[in-house]
C-alpha cells in the first residue's frame, strides 16, 4: 500500500490515504449555520481521501467559539446538507467532527446560563468573544451523574442529524482539551462518582458516548480522535504511567465496537505508546503529529510505507493547497498558509488559495 492508494474506512471507500485534519475555521454565521463558502471550502478539498470537518457543536451550551458551526437546528442541518452534497458531487468522502467544547468556552459565547465540564475547574487564561474582547474562562458546572445521559444523547442526536444530512459518518472529538478529553485527565476530572478516580472510570463516559452513537448510526460510520499527553487547555497528562493506563482503558472499551477508525494526534506516532494503542485498537488508525510541526509529503509517505498508520491527517498544507494530493503526487511546489486568516473571516485565506495550473 502507499499514501496514494485507495482503501476502506469503515463503511466507505476512500481514494487515497490522506485525511483532512479537523481544523477550526470559524466561518459559520451568528446562528451557527454553515453557508455557501463552507460548502465551497470542503468541496475544493474533495481530492483528499477522507475529509473531516472542523468541530461542530451538538448543543447550544457546548459551542466553544464565535463563528463555530452547529448541528442542532434545522437550519444548521440544512447548511451541512449542502456541504455534503458539494463534497459528494466532487467524488469526495466527508465525516463531521462532533465537538462538545466543555469548559473551553464562556456563557457569552454559548448564550446559555452555564457551561459544563466533568468538574468545576476553570481553565486559566482568557477566551475571545464575538466582539473581539477577551474575558476570563468561566468556572463550569460540574455535570451531575444523572446529567451525563443528556450530554451523551446530544452526541447521538447530532450524529443522526449529520448522517441524515448526507454525511458519510461522524468523528467524536476526544482530543485537545474539550469535554470528552476533559473526562480522561485527572487534572480536569476530579469526580468521585463512577466516572472519575481511576483510569477505567475516567474513560467510562467516552466509551458510553461511542457505544450510544454506534447504536444509532452504526460502527462503520463512527470514528474518534484522541490526543494523549498533548497537554493543551489545562488538560494535563504528564504522568506517563497514568496516561498509558487511561488510554489503554479507553481503547480496551472502544476496540470491541469495531469503529471506522481511531485518529491519534501525538508528537511521536511511531513510538511504542501509540503503536501499542494501535495494536490494541485493531482497526484503521489515522495519525497526526499535531500543532507543533507541519506534516510534509515525505513524512506522510513514510508513515504509510513503514506501516506506522493506515492514513495520515494533514492540517495547514491542506488549508493552503486545496489540490494537495495532486501536488504531492506530482512533487509540485506548495502554497504557504496565510496564518492570520486561518481563524475566522471571509473567503480570504479560506477558498481563494490557487490550484495548480496546467
Amino acid at each position: 500500500m502507499s499514501l496514494f492508494s485507495p482503501t476502506t474506512v469503515g463503511d466507505v471507500d476512500v481514494r487515497n490515504r490522506v485525511s483532512l485534519a479537523p481544523m477550526t475555521r470559524l466561518r459559520a454565521d451568528v446562528n451557527g449555520v454553515p453557508g455557501p463558502i463552507v460548502a465551497k471550502y470542503y468541496a475544493q478539498r474533495a481530492g483528499i481521501g477522507l475529509l473531516v470537518t472542523e468541530g461542530v457543536f451538538p448543543s447550544a451550551e457546548s459551542r466553544a467559539y464565535p463563528g463555530q458551526p452547529g448541528i442542532v437546528t434545522d437550519a444548521q442541518a440544512a447548511g451541512w446538507a449542502k456541504v455534503a452534497d458539494a463534497v459528494h458531487a466532487e467524488g469526495g468522502t466527508v465525516f463531521m467532527q462532533l465537538m462538545n467544547g466543555g469548559r473551553v468556552t464562556h456563557p457569552d459565547i454559548t448564550g446559555t446560563d452555564r457551561i459544563v465540564a466533568p468538574s468545576a475547574i476553570a481553565i486559566e487564561g482568557e477566551t475571545r468573544l464575538a466582539d473581539g474582547t477577551k474575558v476570563a474562562y468561566a468556572t463550569p458546572h460540574a455535570l451531575e451523574t444523572a446529567e451525563l445521559a443528556t450530554v451523551r444523547d446530544e452526541f447521538v442526536a447530532a450524529a443522526r442529524r449529520a448522517v441524515d444530512a448526507g454525511f458519510d459518518g461522524v468523528e467524536l472529538h476526544g482530543a485537545n482539551g474539550y469535554l470528552l478529553h476533559e473526562f480522561l485527565s485527572p487534572a480536569s476530572n476530579q469526580r468521585t462518582d463512577g466516572y472519575g478516580g481511576s483510569p477505567e472510570a475516567r474513560a467510562r463516559f467516552v466509551i458510553e458516548v461511542a457505544e450510544a452513537v454506534v447504536a444509532e448510526i452504526g460502527a462503520g460510520r463512527v470514528g474518534i480522535r484522541i490526543s494523549p499527553a498533548h497537554n493543551i487547555q489545562d488538560v494535563w497528562e504528564k504522568d506517563e504511567a497514568e496516561t498509558r493506563a487511561t488510554y489503554e482503558a479507553l481503547i480496551g472499551g472502544l476496540a470491541p465496537l469495531g469503529l471506522a477508525y481511531l485518529s491519534v494526534l501525538h508528537a511521536d506516532p511511531a513510538g511504542e505508546f501509540i503503536q501499542d494503542l494501535r495494536r490494541a485498537f485493531g482497526g484503521t488508525v489515522i495519525v497526526n503529529t499535531g500543532f507543533s510541526s507541519i506534516t510534509t509529503r515525505d513524512e506522510a509517505v513514510s508513515a504509510v510505507d513503514e506501516g506506522i498508520a493506515d492514513l495520515v491527517a494533514v492540517g495547514r498544507p491542506a488549508i493552503a493547497n486545496p489540490d494537495l494530493v495532486t501536488r504531492w503526487q506530482k512533487g509540485a511546489d506548495e502554497n504557504q498558509v496565510d496564518q492570520p486568516t486561518v481563524y475566522g473571516g471571509d473567503e480570504r485565506g479560506y477558498t481563494d488559495y490557487p490550484f495548480l495550473q496546467g
